[in-house]
């Protein structure tokens, strides 16, 4: 679409078409040209389209994308800003280039991944989000909840809380308070399962980020650990159902304050599971919470008690 131009042209120097004189200039507003509209002459251009190679249709689309390459993720050391030498061996234009041509882009890819991390903080951080994409990949860990790990990583690098730590340990209890602070509840077993280091040491490097960088974390709620549990102890939908209902009724209450999460959560199973005629063991459902038979047992005894069932 073209537009008359005026003050507009005049900023840009152009008052007058150099071809015929005529002051009725047009410019459009896709290419940024302007055009004497008398004789046709293009005037002035543009260096470059000023417009995106992309479409959104959203805030956050749009905000996802950027006007050449991907977009920025706190996921790379570099968050994926710099430009990276190819290893494909072809021009811009996709023609094979010729072989000492070929040789020098490897003697530059070389170079480049010598100096791309040069500080002790850059190779620390590169390890760290080495260790969370081995984590996630091995617990099925969504992208956000990888994001909001490297971001209190990150944090802690800053402030100097890693230095003297072990990187696996920092890393592994990022994750879980990622984890936490989405309602995504993974317990430290499940991340030390996957993780370098002890349970212990996870949960000590937890409580250092929750006081160091003063996170909040959401009550853990035991209802978001029912159907994790029910899964693996392959219990119906049905059973699942009839926890909920026995937890939202210990939370009225007020028997579920100060408790286990996980803990109850396996207890009010297994009441639902003897309730609804469930074949399953305090055994089977410990397993598959991943506490003890004796910490079911206990639960279930102090639910039964406060709930008042007669089982």
């Amino acid at each position: 679409m073209y537009t008359l131009k005026n003050k507009l042209s005049q900023k840009k120097g152009v008052e007058r078409c150099p071809e015929c004189g005529s002051s009725l200039l047009v410019e459009s507003s896709e290419t940024g040209e302007i055009v004497c509209s008398n004789c046709g002459l293009v005037v002035s251009e543009e260096s470059y389209d000023r417009g995106p190679e992309w479409r959104a249709f959203t805030p956050e689309e749009k905000a996802g994308k950027s006007r050449v390459g991907g977009p920025i993720s706190i996921l790379h050391a570099d968050k994926g800003l710099p430009t990276v030498i190819d290893k494909v061996g072809k021009d811009a234009f996709g023609r094979k280039v010729d072989l000492p041509t070929r040789i020098q882009m490897l003697r530059l890819r070389k170079w480049q991944t010598r100096t791309q991390y040069q500080s002790p903080v850059e190779r620390n951080l590169l390890q760290a989000l080495a260790e969370l994409d081995r984590i996630a990949d091995k617990l099925h860990i969504p992208e956000d909840l990888q994001e909001e790990a490297a971001e209190i990583y990150r944090k802690a690098l800053d402030k100097g809380l890693v230095r003297g730590r072990s990187i696996s340990a920092i890393v592994a209890a990022s994750v879980y308070a990622a984890c936490r602070s989405y309602g995504r509840p993974r317990s430290l077993k499940e991340i030390a399962s996957v993780s370098r280091v002890k349970k212990k040491d996870i949960a000590r490097c937890y409580r250092l980020l929750l006081n160091e960088l003063d996170l909040r974390m959401p009550i853990p709620d035991p209802r978001a650990y029912i159907s994790k549990i029910a899964a693996k102890a392959n219990v119906p939908e049905k059973t699942q159902t009839r926890a909920v209902q026995i937890l939202n009724e210990a939370e009225q209450k007020n028997a579920v304050i100060g408790k286990d999460p996980v803990g109850l959560a396996a207890a009010a199973l297994y009441i639902a599971c003897v309730l609804t005629g469930e074949k399953k063991t305090q055994k089977d459902i410990a397993e598959a919470a991943g506490v003890t038979e004796v910490t079911v047992r206990n639960r279930y005894k102090s639910l039964k008690e406060q709930l008042g069932l007669d089982i």
